[in-house]
């Protein structure tokens, strides 16, 4: 037992090789091997081998635990850029879109920068039956918004085999009641109720005030009277054009009664609802998102699942 012990502090601790424990000792080779293996199998060393696929994993069930979501966890290296990270978060989860796709589904999709990263990576697939519907408008004051949106939906049209229902509305109303005249036309109504029939929503989330990452606040969508309310109310992102707060909530942000997104409990009737996310500035938005019970499963970078699980 205390050669075995002896053998194993200069084998495992000190790094000493085999023949130089052997010399140090007065034994020989083959016994500095049964030595160790002595060790080993009496339970003097225990060996560990910590992987990073089971340290993700671990997080993923954290996730799971804390929230109630199924979680994806994207590895990464330290040192990328954020469209980098974008980019490897978005192709982790255009896979998993794919696969989530059935025959006859109805896929919601919400525009911005991550469903774009998402398109240049979905496979392509071919289901029948799959339709897609845009889940908010995209027009504004210096954009009708439809060049967009279309290259958008076309890029998941083309790869699933889908066709598409637009929703041809500006992203926020000017007025309330122009919403609510609007969306009692039949071609617009007609829309509304593809988005109340979606099986599967896929979505990224705009994040905290002023990130130029979020499309939503760096394509002319919102005047300086609208971010000026949003601080003011505790905004920290943003789900399909409707705002919330880090707890989730929705009520008495004024700028969401003239949002074209749908509301949060018209979003939770979707069975499947996949968001992706990366980059710690999405932190607290994706704290509010799960909070509002938005999400069922969520792509999201190694680095940010963790900030948020800290963060709790």
């Amino acid at each position: 037992m205390r050669e075995a012990l002896a053998a194993a502090q200069l084998y495992y601790r000190q790094d000493f090789t085999m023949e130089a424990i052997a010399k140090e000792l007065g034994v020989s080779r083959s016994s500095v091997s049964r030595l160790l293996s002595y060790a080993r199998d009496s339970g003097l060393v225990e060996i560990r081998i910590h992987s990073p696929q089971e340290a993700r994993s671990r997080i993923e069930q954290r996730f799971a635990e804390r929230f109630g979501v199924v979680a994806h966890v994207v590895p990464v290296p330290g040192k990328l850029s954020e469209a980098e990270l974008l980019d490897r978060t978005a192709q982790a989860a255009a896979h998993l879109i794919a696969a989530s796709v059935k025959p006859r589904s109805i896929v919601g999709v919400a525009w911005g920068s991550t469903m774009t990263a998402v398109t240049k990576h979905l496979p392509a697939t071919s289901k029948p039956g799959v339709q897609l519907v845009q889940m908010n408008g995209a027009a504004n004051v210096y954009s009708t918004g439809v060049q967009y949106t279309t290259e958008l939906l076309g890029g998941f049209a083309e790869k699933l085999s889908a066709e598409v229902f637009q929703l041809a509305v500006p992203a926020i109303f000017d007025d309330p009641a122009t919403r609510e005249a609007l969306w009692r036309e039949r071609s617009v109504a007609r829309v509304l109720d593809m988005q109340a029939a979606a099986n599967l929503f896929v979505f990224g989330l705009g994040s905290r005030i002023g990130d130029p990452r979020s499309h939503i606040y760096a394509g002319g969508y919102l005047g300086a009277e609208d971010l000026s309310q949003l601080a003011a109310e505790g905004v920290v992102g943003d789900c399909a054009s409707r705002f919330f707060r880090i707890d989730g909530s929705t009520a008495g942000i004024p700028v969401n009664d003239r949002s074209s997104g749908p509301a949060f409990d018209a979003v939770r009737r979707a069975p499947q609802r996949i968001c992706v996310v990366s980059g710690s500035t999405k932190r607290d938005s994706l704290r509010g998102a799960l909070a509002a019970k938005l999400i069922t499963d969520v792509v999201v970078d190694e680095a940010l699942a963790r900030l948020v699980l800290a963060a709790e």
